[in-house]
Parts: structure tokens; sequence; C-alpha cells
């Protein structure tokens, strides 16, 4: 009902304001000086205030004054003398238009909170719009990676293959042994793009594949980076949330690139635990520890992990470590996902 009566025309709520008013007046007529009626004078102010522009609330706090003035006269209301009559009906008009200046006020107060809370709310949608196609656009490029580079590179190692065994049979020795390089060179490289897939499409079965997707993560950071990096389960995480899976698994691998980049470290530990109510994720490292920004702000990487925690309603963390480098900690609730 109040939203409709907002979203009608300014002229409309003039026309009621002043309808209001005049109601008012009729009352203080009828009503004589008996009862005192000068605070609903305040109301077709109030709603002139929500209803219409200022300039109208400014206009029916003045005619407000007028017809309490013009009543209080019609009955003849009795002063000491002439001034104390003029004082009175100036407090009144003064009252009257103070009400209209503190209402304008408190709604442009009101609206420009409304303005923020809409503004904040749109940040939020947008950001989590970002996650959902930077989520999408990595395993979109894992597949691309898996189903067509893969595919390519090893039908490559296959006629590499053939073509050694035929220099082979032609007795070209050296001419095969470099096609048996070309063959091993081409299979690493087709095990490298599966392990980089893997990564951009981690978790498939909830997060009861979440700890194989930990364990496979820190095995091909191990293998690709000069790093030892190790992974410890402790407790059965629950499945079924597959959006929780992914932002841990994508927080974990932001914690790690940022202790090799960042943080210069040697030995990464990954840790997953999870009990009947919460599942926690933590991931240190021996690197240089953790450094703010100039301006004490956070990164942008650190920024979309705490993002990614406060989608799940969990507590993110992140802090120097007791005997040098790096904590990283999120716990999230088992259930309540959003």
């Amino acid at each position: 009902m109040f939203r409709f009566i907002s979203r009608q025309s300014k002229t409309l709520g003039f026309i009621e304001s002043l309808t209001l008013l005049f109601g008012i007046t009729w009352l203080d007529l009828a009503a004589g000086h008996q009862v005192s009626l000068v605070l609903f004078y305040t109301a077709p102010i109030v709603a002139a205030v929500w209803l219409c522009d200022n300039k109208s609330a400014y206009v029916i706090a003045g005619l407000a004054g007028v017809l309490w003035a013009w009543a209080d006269l019609v009955f003849g209301h009795s002063y000491s003398n002439s001034s104390v009559q003029g004082w009175e009906i100036a407090i009144r008009f003064a009252f009257f238009f103070l009400v209209a200046l503190a209402g304008v006020a408190t709604r442009e107060q009101y609206r420009s909170s409304q303005g923020r809370i809409a503004l904040l709310e749109e940040n939020e949608r947008l950001e989590k719009q970002i996650i959902e196609v930077s989520e999408y656009e990595q395993q979109r490029i894992g597949r691309d990676l898996h189903d067509g580079l893969c595919q390519f590179l090893a039908a490559i190692g296959c006629a590499a293959s053939a073509l050694k065994s035929d220099l082979e049979e032609r007795q070209l020795e050296q001419l095969a042994s470099k096609a048996g390089e070309i063959e091993r060179l081409l299979s690493e490289s087709v095990k490298e793009a599966r392990d980089l897939s893997h990564g951009l499409v981690p978790v498939q079965l909830g997060e009861a594949g979440l700890a194989a997707a930990l364990d496979e993560l820190a095995a091909t950071t191990s293998h690709l980076l000069p790093v030892d990096c190790t992974f410890e389960l402790a407790g059965t995480t629950a499945g079924g949330q597959n959006g929780k899976a992914t932002h841990l698994y994508r927080i974990a691998q932001e914690a790690i690139h940022n202790a090799t980049k960042h943080g210069k470290a040697s030995k990464i530990d990954i840790r997953l635990s999870a009990n009947a109510s919460a599942t926690s994720l933590s991931i240190s490292d021996d690197g240089i520890g953790f450094v703010r920004n100039e301006n004490g702000a956070d990164g942008v990487g650190i920024s979309i992990m705490r993002y990614r925690a406060n989608l799940m309603d969990g507590e993110f963390a992140i802090e120097s470590g007791s005997t040098g480098g790096t904590i990283v900690s999120c716990t999230v609730p088992t259930r309540g996902a959003r």
C-alpha cells in the first residue's frame, strides 16, 4: 500500500495533501478552541514531503499556517494584545516550516540510505556474477584443453611414434632417436595440459570429491613448480554441495599461487578437516610471510578469496605463521550454503 501511494504522481500527491489539510481545518473549526489541533496540521505537511517535491511541502506548510491563523481569527481567540497574537501566529508558521524542513531532510537521508543499500546490493550481485562468469570460463577452457588440445597432441604423439618405428626399420637410428625425443616431449606436453585442465575443472562430485581434487592439486603443484606441496585430510567431507567445494578449491589455488609467487615458499601444506557442522581448509607455507599493500588494502586475489568465503557464509582469515610464512584459512558451515 505504501509503495503504491509513493509511486503515484506528484500532482495527485499534492491534491491529496491539500485535501487532508482542508479536512483538518474543517475539524478545527468544528472543534473550536476546546480542542487544539495544531499537531494535526503537520499530517498534510508530512504527506506532501513524501508524496511531492520540496516546493510543494513548503507550500503546504505555508497554507497550514494561514488556515490555522484564519481558524483562530474566525473564533475570535482573545489575546492580551496584538503583539502576543502576532507572536503566536509567527510561532505556528515557524513550527510548520520546521516540520517541512525536518521532513525534507529525513526524506533525503532515507533516499540516500536506500540508494547506498541498492548500490551495495547491485555491487554484490555484479561481484557474484563476475565470479560465476570466471568459473564458467575456467571450466570451458579446461574442457577445451582436455577434449581439444590434449587429443590433438596425443594424435601428434602417435604420429611421432609411428615415424620412429619407420625410421628404425630403415636403420636410421639418429633420426629415429630424434623422433623418439619428439614423442617424449609430446607425451609430457599432454600430461601437463591434462594437469592444467584438471585444475580448471577440479570438482565434479561435490564435496565428496574435494579431498581428491586437493590431493591432485598438491601433486600437480609439486610436479610443475619447485615446491614441496602436501595434502592432509582429517574427517570425512559431506557430499552434495558442489558450489562450496569449488569455492574452497579456488581458495586453495589462489593461496598456493600467492605462496609461490609472492611468498617465495619452498614448502606448502594443505589441510582439509570436516565434521558434522563445518568444513575447514588451511594452507600454510614457509615463505617470507604475509605483507599488506602500502595502503593497507587487500590485493585482488585476497579480496576474491574473502568474497568466495562470504558466498558460503564462511569465515576467512590470512595471517603470519608463528615460525614464519603465511597461513590462509577458511571455515564454512556444512549446511546452509548459498
